[in-house]
């Protein structure tokens, strides 16, 4: 996945537009992601054994497709490609690996 758990992203629609966040979860199979802080809708539960009632704030995830990842090089909202890095002798055979790299600036974006 393009974007994983710990990114910065901005939310580019919906009703928090705009908002930045740190990536708590992602559900690859559904193309889903929970920003913290974002997306939250208030819920009435009833107080049940030992949960308490009231009113609490639940957050919802949005479409993976609804965020744009910051780069941590130049602070930009960015799409994200990939480069194949090569092995010290040059040669593309096991032992390379697979990088993101912000299409903006050029620079690699390391695991988060």
């Amino acid at each position: 996945m393009k974007i994983q758990k710990g990114d910065k992203v901005k939310v580019l629609l919906g009703k928090d537009r705009g908002k930045e966040g740190t990536v708590e979860k992602v559900l690859a199979k559904e193309g889903r992601v929970f920003v913290e802080r974002v997306n939250l809708y208030k819920r009435h539960v009833r107080k049940t054994g030992d949960v308490e009632g009231g009113i609490l704030e639940i957050p919802k995830s949005l479409d993976i497709s609804n965020v744009a990842l910051i780069c941590p090089n130049c602070h930009k909202a960015t799409r994200v490609g990939y480069k194949q890095s090569l092995r010290p002798d040059g040669l593309n055979m096991e032992g390379s690996a697979k990088v993101r790299i912000c299409r903006k600036c050029g620079k690699e974006i390391g695991k988060a």
